[in-house]
C-alpha cells in the first residue's frame, strides 16, 4: 500500500502487504482517535496511520471485495462494513463482528447513502439498500453493478442512490423504494462515480467516468432538463409503456367479464364444474385455495426440502413460478409437470446452499385440464435457517458422533434435560444438541460454521443474551491447523533456505564480476 502526497510530490509511506489490497477505506473507526487507511485482502483488515504505523488488524471470513467507514447505530463512532467473497456484509465495532447481513453472491461494492443507510451491489448483478438490519429494497439486472455512489440528483435535501453499470446506463434510484428518478447512457461500461466542484463555482457536480475516457458531469439541478434533451422521444416512450399497461389491464378485465358471465349462466354444482373445450375462459369455484407444505426428503442418494403445492378441490395446478435469493439460478425457477401426470399438486424440490431464512414467493396456475385460461394464486412460504436438517428419531451409530462441541454455562436448577440429533441433507454429518439438568447447553458439530450460526441465532436472535460463558473445542480443525502450520515451517524453511543460496550466488557472481573485469583490462579474455 503507497500513501502519496500528490501536493508535495513525495512518498508519506509504502508497506508492503503479502496477501494484497482488494479495497481501501480511509477514515476514523470506533475510539481510535487517528484517521486510519484500512486494507482488505485475503480475510485480514489491516489500518495505518499517517506515519505507516499498523494500528489496527483483524480477520473476516473470506477474501474482501468492499470496504466503507460510517456510522450506522448514531452512537457517534464509526463502524466499518465489509463486503467478501463468501455472501456475507460484516459491521464491525472496531475489531469485534457487531452483526452479519448474508446475501446472494459476492458483495462487489458498499456505500453509505444517509442515516444508518447503506448500499451495495452484487456480482450477480443485484443493487439494493439497508437500513441497519432491514434491507428497503432490491433489485436485479443482468448487467452488472460496477460503481454506486450516494448524490442528490434532484436537490430536495435527500440523497439518492446513483448506480453505474457494465452496459453504459446510469441510473438514480429513490433511497426509499428503489423508484428511479434519473437515467442516462454511455457508450462504454462505467469506471466510476465520483462528486467534486469541478468548474470551481461552488457547485458539486455528479461526475461519471468511463471505461473509454469518456467524462461526463451532472448538475442537480439540470438533470431532468438534460433527460429530456438526451431522450427526445421520452413522451413517446412514456405512452407506449401507459398503452401497454392499459392493454394488460383490458385484457384482464375481460377475463373477469368473462367468468362472471359463466358463473352466472352455468348451474355449477357444490365441487364447480369443469370447463369444457369449447369455453374461452376458465371458471373455478370461488371457494378454491391454495396450500402449501414443506416436506423433509432425507433419501439417501438425494436429500433435498419437498415444497408440496395442492389446491382444495379437484382443479389442477398446470404450473409453478417460485421466486427465491440463492436457490435457483437466477433467483427464480418455472416448474411443471408432465402433460399426463398433472394434478390437483405440484412438488419442487430445493436444496439451500447456506443456513440462511429465505422467502419462497409462489405463483401458481390453477384451473382444469381443459381449461385455456388459469387463475394466478400467489403465496409466500418462509423457509427456516435450519431447514436442511432433519430429526433423528432412530438410533444412531455412535461413532459417528461429532468430535467437535460448543459447550454454553448457564447454571440454572431443575433445568430439564434433552439430548436431539439431527442429520445435514447436504453432507450427511450428525448435529447433537444436549442439555443437562444444570443447565448446561452442548453443541456437537465438527463444522465450526454450523456452531457458531447456532450460537449466533440461538443465544443472540432468539434469547436476546448480551453475555454467555462457553467453550470450544474442535480436535478435527485443530489437527488441520497443525497440518498446515506443519507445511507453513517447511514452505519457510525451504524459503530460507533458498534466500540463504541466493545470497551465496550473487556473492560469487559479484566476485566473478570483479574477476571478469580485471581479466578484461588485462587483456586475459
Amino acid at each position: 500500500i503507497l500513501v502519496y502526497d500528490v501536493i508535495n510530490n513525495v512518498d508519506i509511506f509504502y508497506r508492503d502487504i503479502p496477501d494484497g489490497s482488494n479495497a481501501v477505506a480511509v477514515g476514523k473507526i470506533g475510539s481510535i482517535e487517528k484517521p486510519l487507511a484500512i486494507a482488505g485482502g485475503n480475510c485480514a483488515l489491516q489500518g495505518f496511520d499517517m506515519k505507516g504505523d499498523d494500528c489496527y488488524w483483524t480477520v473476516t471470513g473470506d477474501n474482501i471485495t468492499a470496504l466503507t467507514l460510517f456510522d450506522i447505530d448514531d452512537d457517534g463512532m464509526n463502524e466499518l462494513v465489509v463486503g467478501s467473497e463468501d455472501y456475507d456484509i460484516r459491521v464491525f465495532k472496531e475489531d469485534a463482528i457487531a452483526y452479519e447481513l448474508s446475501e446472494t453472491d459476492a458483495i462487489t461494492c458498499l456505500c453509505p447513502v444517509g442515516v444508518d443507510t447503506f448500499a451495495y451491489a452484487l456480482a450477480n448483478g443485484t443493487v439494493g439498500v439497508y437500513h441497519k438490519k432491514e434491507r428497503l429494497w432490491r433489485i436485479k439486472s443482468k448487467n452488472q453493478a460496477v460503481s454506486i455512489f450516494s448524490f442528490d440528483v434532484n436537490d430536495d435535501g435527500i440523497p439518492e442512490l446513483v448506480t453505474g453499470w457494465s452496459s453504459g446506463k446510469l441510473d438514480a434510484r429513490s433511497m426509499e423504494n428503489g423508484e428511479v428518478i434519473f437515467k442516462d447512457n454511455l457508450n462504454h461500461s462505467i469506471a466510476l462515480i465520483t462528486a467534486e466542484d469541478y468548474n470551481m463555482d461552488g457547485v458539486v457536480e455528479l461526475i461519471v467516468c468511463s471505461v473509454n475516457g469518456e467524462v461526463r458531469g451532472y448538475v442537480p439541478m439540470l438533470m431532468k432538463e438534460r433527460q429530456l434533451v438526451l431522450d427526445p422521444n421520452i413522451e413517446q416512450n412514456t405512452l407506449r409503456d401507459l398503452m401497454k399497461k392499459k392493454q394488460n389491464l383490458t385484457t384482464e378485465l375481460r377475463n373477469y367479464e368473462n367468468n362472471r358471465r359463466l358463473k352466472e349462466e352455468s348451474e355449477l354444482s357444490t365441487t364447480g364444474k369443469a370447463s369444457t373445450e369449447e369455453d374461452e375462459y376458465g371458471a373455478i369455484p370461488s371457494d378454491t385455495q391454495l396450500k402449501s407444505s414443506l416436506i423433509l426428503n432425507a433419501a439417501t442418494n438425494s436429500s433435498f426440502i419437498e415444497l408440496l403445492l395442492q389446491t382444495t378441490n379437484d382443479t389442477i395446478i398446470k404450473a409453478a413460478v417460485i421466486f427465491a435469493e440463492g436457490i435457483f439460478s437466477g433467483e427464480s425457477q418455472v416448474t411443471h409437470a408432465k402433460e399426463n401426470e398433472v394434478d390437483s399438486s405440484l412438488s419442487v424440490l430445493l436444496r439451500p446452499p447456506k443456513d440462511i431464512p429465505l422467502d419462497l414467493h409462489v405463483k401458481a396456475l390453477v384451473g382444469y385440464k381443459s381449461s385455456h385460461h388459469y387463475h394466478v394464486f400467489e403465496l409466500t412460504r418462509h423457509l427456516p435457517r435450519f431447514s436442511m436438517f432433519s430429526l433423528l428419531t432412530t438410533a444412531t451409530d455412535e461413532r459417528r458422533r461429532p468430535e467437535g462441541y460448543v459447550k454454553e454455562i448457564e447454571q440454572k436448577e431443575d433445568a430439564s434435560s434433552f439430548s436431539h440429533k439431527f442429520m445435514s441433507l447436504r453432507d450427511g454429518n450428525l448435529l447433537c444438541l444436549e442439555m443437562n439438568s444444570s443447565g448446561q447447553f452442548v453443541i456437537r458439530t465438527d463444522n465450526m460454521e454450523l456452531a457458531g450460526l447456532i450460537v449466533q441465532s440461538l443465544g443472540v436472535e432468539f434469547l436476546r443474551l448480551e453475555d454467555l460463558n462457553s467453550s470450544a473445542n474442535f480436535p478435527l480443525e485443530i489437527e488441520n491447523l497443525r497440518k498446515y502450520l506443519s507445511k507453513v515451517e517447511e514452505i519457510q524453511s525451504v524459503r530460507q533456505q533458498l534466500g540463504a543460496d541466493i545470497a551465496d550466488n550473487s556473492s560469487a557472481i559479484r566476485a566473478l564480476v570483479v574477476k571478469a573485469e580485471d581479466a578484461r583490462l588485462l587483456r586475459e579474455l
